[in-house]
């Protein structure tokens, strides 16, 4: 069976968010557009809020599937980065907890992600096979490009 481990991630993680786009629970919120990623960016993503809202919950899935159960604060350090300070060296900043408690929360609300007592969230049974079935049409897909590949 083909897991979320035998493709690369950014091709499901583009896929999961096309995918996330048809579920009616799981919308940006309306300061989307102006808000940074976190105190370590300059500026708000380039893409608008109905882009990169989807790249992040499908991250978010993405990582509590291979490090499930994760806190809010373990993924505020996944999505943190260097801070620039001037002429002083960089310094690590955690991401946006905001952003991600919401998307958990709208993941929730859908039905992928539930809270596993204190110790975080983990995908349910719909989450899992969503991730699969889209792993699993990735796989064929890559497959039948090396395919056509090999042909010539």
């Amino acid at each position: 069976m083909t897991t979320l481990y035998d493709v690369p991630a950014q091709l499901i993680v583009e896929e999961i968010a096309k995918e996330l786009k048809n579920y009616d629970e799981i919308k940006p919120p309306s300061w989307a557009n102006y808000v940074k990623t976190g105190v370590h960016k300059e500026r708000a993503p380039d893409q608008p809020a109905d882009v990169w809202w989807y790249i992040r919950c499908a991250s978010l899935l993405r990582k509590i599937y291979i490090n499930g159960p994760i806190g809010v604060n373990r993924l505020k350090l996944k999505y943190g980065g260097k801070k620039h300070i001037g002429c002083r060296p960089y310094h690590f900043r955690k991401g946006s907890g905001a952003i991600i408690r919401n998307a958990l929360q709208q993941l929730e609300k859908a039905g992928l992600v539930e809270l596993r007592g204190k110790k975080g969230r983990i995908l349910t049974n719909d989450g899992v096979s969503l991730l699969d079935r889209i792993a699993h049409r990735i796989k064929l897909n890559l497959q039948k490009e090396i395919i056509e590949l090999k042909k010539y």
